[in-house]
């Protein structure tokens, strides 16, 4: 890993084997799906940026990943109830799941998603990606606006995850967690391009193949994603 400068700031950034820098490497798939739902050209966030369902699957996929989530007969299901991950967001989606009622995977996309949506959005202040701006309505009630810090980094995590969903890279040398961003994002809209079908169902089934079982949690997700985006705004 190596440290890179943009705009000034100093980030992370991990280099992949085709030799140029995957933009934010350490973040987590739901912060990479949160900041993709920022349009960089208009840093200043609006109600496109406000996607908690993208978010929130992002979140699910990553505990699957990570081995901490599992499915028994379609339900989103904790493998250890003392595990944590060490990240904020992940472990209160963890506790929120063990707590709750059993819930399908595509129930547990949008069900009080903006939990996550929020935790993750505070993760990004703290690390200098966002900030929040303090505003009165009306001269009188308080309020929070977010806008991108980074935004040279954000344009190059969203080229990056462009160049994944329209190729020319195939689709096996694609890693699991970029293939996860990509199709995600697809699934949402986050990028406002059309994305070839097949390309984009290649990418799902990619994004699978880290963990036994993953593939269909990725399937459900994915799906689950699509639907809402059908009635949200574009970014």
């Amino acid at each position: 890993m190596r440290s890179e400068a943009v705009n000034g700031l100093t980030c992370d950034s991990i280099y992949s084997p085709r030799g140029g820098p995957v933009p934010n490497g350490p973040l987590s798939l739901p912060a990479r799906l949160c900041l993709l739902a920022w349009d960089a050209a208009r840093p200043a966030a609006g109600g496109t940026a406000h996607r908690p369902g993208p978010v929130r699957a992002g979140a699910l996929v990553e505990l699957a990943r990570r081995g901490l989530l599992t499915d028994e007969d379609g339900i989103a299901t904790p493998v250890d109830l003392d595990a944590s991950t060490g990240d904020a967001v992940l472990d209160g989606l963890l506790e929120l799941i063990r707590e709750s009622c059993p819930h399908p995977w595509r129930t547990w996309v949008t069900l009080r998603a903006r939990v996550t949506f929020d935790a993750v959005r505070e993760q990004l202040v703290a690390e200098g990606y966002l900030r929040a701006e303090k505003r009165r309505v009306l001269g009188v009630f308080p309020s929070v606006e977010y806008a991108l810090e980074r935004v040279a980094v954000v344009e190059a995590l969203r080229e990056e995850t462009r160049q994944v969903l329209r190729g020319p890279l195939p689709v096996a040398e694609i890693s699991e967690r970029e293939a996860a961003v990509a199709a995600l994002a697809a699934a949402a809209g986050l990028l406002g391009a059309t994305t070839r079908a097949q390309r984009a169902a290649d990418l799902t089934e990619r994004a699978g193949t880290a963990t036994p079982g993953l593939g269909g949690i990725v399937r459900e997700v994915t799906g689950a994603v699509t639907a809402g985006a059908a009635v949200a705004p574009s970014p």
